[in-house]
């Protein structure tokens, strides 16, 4: 197993540094454009993307990389371990000057997440975990919400969604009244239910290992339960890093969640 302390002391660091150069941009003027449709990109997020794996990579020249604005090598699939990042998670927040953006770096060992920190520099919020010791925010302790029914929850999700008339066909049931709001951060909304501010979060819709696999940890170590829609354990640091879809809870209403949307089909688009 990698010196997980040693490494969440450097990502720790690193990432608010970038944060740094995160808040140079924020509010302000700056290059944009779309990489695909849909699929916006800033001169901020390869800003931030080079510090990352300049820094990173000069401390860990053994470890792979992975990150949404750097070409993929298939050289991190055979590194024992392996940075995966999102320099801006969040980047249409970002854009629009709302401070709901993270920063999120993980170490992925074995195809699953090691250390994990997301960090919104902005509300200056860093939350943190290594496998085993828990997860933490600005260094205090944090645990996911008690909440055991989903009528009544808190959730953080794409309203349209939940909302949508499919939802009224047999198998599908309906959803129940809810407190529902987004963020564009997915890692963001897998740090804030660990937190115990938001209930549950789902999406059922494609992500990358670099949107996933930093707040995966940390909820789960929250005393969450994160899987795919259909209950799988997410795997990370594969030729394809693509993960289909995402829920987050606490283990009971992970499990009412997971009945309600274990059965469907989906395809593996992009959000």
């Amino acid at each position: 197993m990698p010196d997980t302390a040693s490494d969440l002391a450097l990502l720790e660091a690193t990432v608010r540094e970038a944060g740094k150069i995160a808040r140079s941009f924020f509010g302000g003027e700056f290059k944009r454009w779309d990489k695909s449709k849909n699929n916006p990109v800033t001169e901020a997020d390869l800003a931030v993307d080079q510090f990352l794996r300049q820094t990173l990579c000069a401390e860990r020249p053994e470890y792979g990389w992975l990150s949404e604005e750097t070409e993929d090598s298939a050289r991190r699939l055979s590194a024992i371990h392996t940075f995966v990042v999102d320099p801006i998670d969040g980047t249409v927040a970002f854009m629009k000057g709302r401070p709901h953006f993270t920063i999120c770096a993980a170490v992925v060992t074995e195809h699953r997440p090691t250390v994990g920190i997301v960090f919104n520099p902005i509300l200056d919020e860093m939350f943190s975990a290594r496998a085993g010791e828990g997860a933490f925010l600005n260094g205090s302790p944090i645990t996911a919400a008690l909440t055991q029914e989903i009528e009544g929850c808190r959730m953080i999700a794409d309203a349209g969604t939940l909302q949508h008339p499919a939802w009224n066909n047999p198998p599908n049931r309906p959803w129940p009244e809810m407190h529902i709001e987004n963020r564009n951060s997915i890692a963001y909304r897998l740090a804030l239910v660990a937190s115990g501010q938001w209930d549950a979060m789902m999406a059922l819709s494609s992500k990358r290992d670099w949107d996933l696999a930093a707040g995966d940890l940390i909820l789960a170590e929250a005393g969450g339960i994160v899987t795919a829609h259909d209950g799988r354990t997410l795997q990370y640091n594969r030729a394809e890093t693509v993960q289909t879809s995402i829920l987050g809870a606490n283990p009971a209403l992970h499990a009412r969640m997971l009945e309600r949307v274990g059965h469907l089909k989906l395809p593996r688009s992009r959000e």
